[in-house]
């Protein structure tokens, strides 16, 4: 079992960066994929980043390469979303999720949900 809990987000000009941090419980979380999904009002929820439990291998959402970046830190049991030079369109409740074995781009392969964070970038 894993309990992840968000933290972060705001209100950010175009531009401008903020870095998310999803904190996990369980003895477990080096052994997770883990991902960071977001959901804007009356859209589909889009996965943005993956991480393999190592860390060596890592995907991006067509929509945030090379402003983005995932990054994990399993001794403090934490995972990272850095971005940078924002802009309106990200503008979505940011969502981390853990899932066992090999990266996931579909949110039905994830097994546990943090309650997510919200992040608005004003133009």
């Amino acid at each position: 079992q894993v309990q992840l809990v968000e933290s972060g987000g705001g209100l950010v000009q175009a531009g401008g960066s903020l870095r998310l941090s999803c904190a996990a419980s369980g003895r477990t979380f080096s052994s997770y994929v883990m991902g960071w999904f977001r959901q804007a009002p009356g859209k589909e929820r889009e996965l943005v980043a993956a991480i393999s439990w190592s860390g060596v291998n890592t995907y991006y959402g067509d929509a945030v390469k090379g402003r983005f970046t995932i990054s994990r830190d399993n001794a403090k049991k934490t995972v990272y979303l850095q971005m940078n030079r924002l802009k309106p369109e990200d503008t979505a409740v940011y969502s981390c999720a853990a899932k066992d074995y090999k990266l996931g781009l579909a949110d039905y392969e994830y097994d546990y949900w943090g309650q997510g964070t919200q992040v608005t970038v004003s133009s």
